[in-house]
């Protein structure tokens, strides 16, 4: 077809479009034209569309300029001030988001769990999230710090959802003699590696993860969800090198002891007297080089003496730091 045949055709046909959608009524829209009707509907829910928000994890990029035949409209776009409050990108590093603990008490955050309990229920809590720690805090008052399952790309996921980029942790620099916390991993030896040694911490805890409280004359093992105090050692470690150990951050409050009875074994001295938790308890002479079995509770111990029990007040708060009996000594070798 030749082009002045293929650009008369065009004409027609551009001429029968604008004709039925500007000047042609239509049965199926009340005898309206398609152009007054569909351009009112269209502005009108251009009216109702709500404003667009960008995610804060995706970075205002730079606006290309405008061609060379709107100068004027590049100005504009390049003098268009960047509203202050937009929240910065996430470049890596930790996170902070809020979630509301629900009626049981037991958060479902990034794949763990958060035991906060009932009487939590319904409050607002922080979390403080990085690659090595995550803080937990209610009103700007940490209630829980525990060691991070989070990798970077969970946290980037996490910042793909909402959470914004952290700020300094809740915890206040160390002051020099602070107790300190870290967290290790007890070798099947019951020992961890604490400043170029090997500290016993106790056997039946190998394998195990444990967060180890440093004080000046003590560590203090202790279970890093619970803070149950597990085991008391004599501190080898001066402050300056507790400081310098990975992973070290000022402590917690202090490890408890758990709720629950800690059974031990004890050998009866030769008057018939046990010393268990810091406190001595008479049996009679009766009960000489015995190994008992021990309770100790909150407020009392019981003694299990077999055909008998005997119970009497804990006067102490000293933890149980042996839980075998010792063995009796035996006599050298004499040739």
């Amino acid at each position: 077809m030749p082009f002045a045949d293929l650009a008369a055709a065009q004409a027609a046909v551009d001429a029968w479009v604008r004709e039925y959608n500007t000047r042609r009524p239509h049965q199926a829209i009340a005898m309206a034209v398609p152009a007054d009707r569909f351009s009112t509907a269209r502005a009108q829910a251009e009216q109702d569309l709500l404003p667009l928000r960008l995610p804060s994890v995706i970075a205002l990029t730079p606006v290309p300029s405008a061609p060379a035949e709107e100068p004027q409209a590049a100005a504009e776009t390049a003098s268009a001030p960047v509203p202050d409050s937009a929240p910065r990108p996430y470049q890596g590093g930790p996170v902070e988001f809020e979630r509301v603990v629900p009626a049981s008490g037991n958060m479902q955050v990034a794949g763990r769990q958060f035991w906060l309990g009932p009487a939590r229920a319904g409050m607002v809590v922080t979390f403080w999230a990085g690659a090595d720690v995550i803080h937990l805090t209610i009103g700007g008052a940490r209630v829980k710090t525990v060691r991070s399952h989070l990798s970077a790309a969970g946290l980037t996921a996490l910042a793909a959802t909402g959470a914004r980029p952290a700020g300094p942790p809740p915890l206040p620099p160390a002051e020099p003699g602070a107790a300190l916390e870290v967290d290790r991993i007890v070798s099947k030896d019951g020992a961890v590696h604490l400043a170029g040694r090997y500290v016993l911490a106790a056997e039946i805890l190998g394998g195990r993860r444990v967060s180890v409280r440093i004080e000046e004359n003590t560590l203090m093992f202790f279970d890093p969800e619970s803070r149950e105090l597990l085991r008391t050692r004599p501190s080898p470690l001066t402050w300056d090198q507790a400081r310098r150990l990975r992973g070290a951050r000022p402590a917690g409050p202090p490890p408890r002891p758990s709720a629950e009875p800690v059974t031990a074994q004890r050998v009866a001295s030769n008057t018939g007297v046990i010393m268990i938790a810091g406190q001595k308890i008479a049996l009679g002479r009766i009960h000489a080089r015995r190994i008992v079995t021990v309770h100790v509770a909150a407020e009392v111990i019981t003694i299990d003496l077999g055909e008998d029990t005997r119970t009497v007040r804990r006067t102490t708060t000293q933890p149980v730091r042996s839980i075998k009996a010792q063995q009796p000594r035996k006599a050298a070798h004499v040739s």
